[in-house]
C-alpha cells in the first residue's frame, strides 16, 4: 500500500501522475524542525516528520512525504497567517529571484529515504494593485510563500530555473526515479 501523508490536492494530482494506486491520509502532528539547518535539509526534516508520524499508524505501508518553502535572502516563507503577511511575501518576492525548497520523504520498514529539489524562481516587479488583487482571489492562503505558480500566481513569475512541479510542490520526476529505486513493488 501506498499513503501520500498530505492534504495537499496539488500533490495528490501531482503523485497521481506516478501512480494512481495510492491513498492519503494526511499527517496532523505539528510541522516543526530546526531552523539553524539549511534549507534543503530543513525541509527534509519537515517531510520525514510527516511520513514518520503516518507510517507509525500503518507499518506496513510505504509513505511519502513532502514539504515546501520559498527561501528568499535565507529567510523561509512558509503559509501567510493572513492577507498582511501575504502582502509582506509578495512585497519581497516582487521582481527578484528566490528559490522553492522541497522536501520528500520515502519511508518503508527497510527504506528512509529523504531528499530535496530547489527550483530557483523570478518575479516581475508587482504593483500595489497587482498584489492587492493577487490576495483578494484568495489563492495565496495555503500556499509556501504567498503564491501558486499553477494558478493565477502564474501571472506573477517572470520564470523560473528547474522543476516546475517542485514549486507545485512534489518533484515528480524525481520522485519517480527515488520510488524506481527503493520501492518498485508500489508502481506495478
Amino acid at each position: 500500500m501506498l499513503i501520500l501523508a498530505s492534504k495537499s490536492p496539488r500533490r495528490n494530482e501531482l503523485l497521481s501522475l506516478i501512480t494512481k494506486d495510492f491513498i492519503t491520509v494526511p499527517a496532523v502532528g505539528e510541522e516543526k524542525a530546526d531552523l539553524s539547518l539549511p534549507i534543503g535539509e530543513y525541509v527534509c526534516e519537515l517531510a520525514r516528520h510527516k511520513a514518520a508520524e503516518v507510517v507509525s499508524e500503518y507499518p506496513d505501508a510505504v509513505v511519502i512525504g513532502a514539504d515546501t518553502v520559498v527561501s528568499v535572502d535565507n529567510e523561509i516563507l512558509g503559509k501567510p497567517k493572513d492577507a498582511s503577511d501575504a502582502e509582506r511575501m509578495l512585497k519581497l518576492l516582487s521582481g527578484r529571484p528566490h528559490s522553492v525548497f522541497t522536501g520528500v520523504c520515502v519511508i518503508k520498514k527497510d527504506v528512509n529515504k529523504a531528499f530535496f529539489e530547489e527550483t530557483k524562481v523570478r518575479f516581475f516587479e508587482l504593483s500595489e494593485q497587482q498584489i492587492t488583487d493577487y490576495i483578494k482571489s484568495g489563492e495565496p492562503f495555503d500556499k509556501a510563500g504567498a503564491y501558486g505558480i499553477q494558478g493565477i500566481g502564474a501571472l506573477l513569475v517572470s520564470g523560473i530555473t528547474g522543476d516546475y512541479y517542485n514549486v507545485m510542490g512534489l518533484p515528480v520526476g524525481r520522485l519517480y526515479r527515488e520510488m524506481l529505486r527503493s520501492c518498485p513493488e508500489v508502481l506495478s
